[in-house]
């Protein structure tokens, strides 16, 4: 399956792709996004939202939980979720579950 490029918003379900993993380097003790022949290694707050982006929550659902676990502002929260979603999905390291339609 090729991962489709998308256009985040707030109604938006990111997942990795199948291809793509969020692990724990033991040996450099980070976090890294592995995909064929390139790894990430983002940085704590992005590895906060990854661990939230399953395909059932939506990026709304993710800035309000954020928004609640750290009493931020939920707007703020949003924006900068969906611009740091967005960058991930150009680069191939994000996807979203659709609504299957028969």
């Amino acid at each position: 399956m090729v991962p489709r490029n998308i256009q985040v918003s707030e109604q938006s379900r990111p997942v990795l792709p199948r291809h793509t993993k969020l692990r724990y380097d033991e040996t450099r003790q980070v976090w890294v996004i592995l995909a064929p022949e390139r790894v990430l290694a983002p940085d704590e707050i992005a590895v906060e939202v990854l661990k939230l982006c399953d395909g059932v929550r939506s990026v709304a659902d993710i800035a309000d939980e954020l928004a609640a676990k750290y009493a931020a502002p939920r707007d703020v929260i949003a924006t900068d979720v969906v611009a740091m979603l967005q960058d991930l999905a150009d680069k191939g390291f994000l996807t979203e579950v659709r609504e299957k339609t028969s």
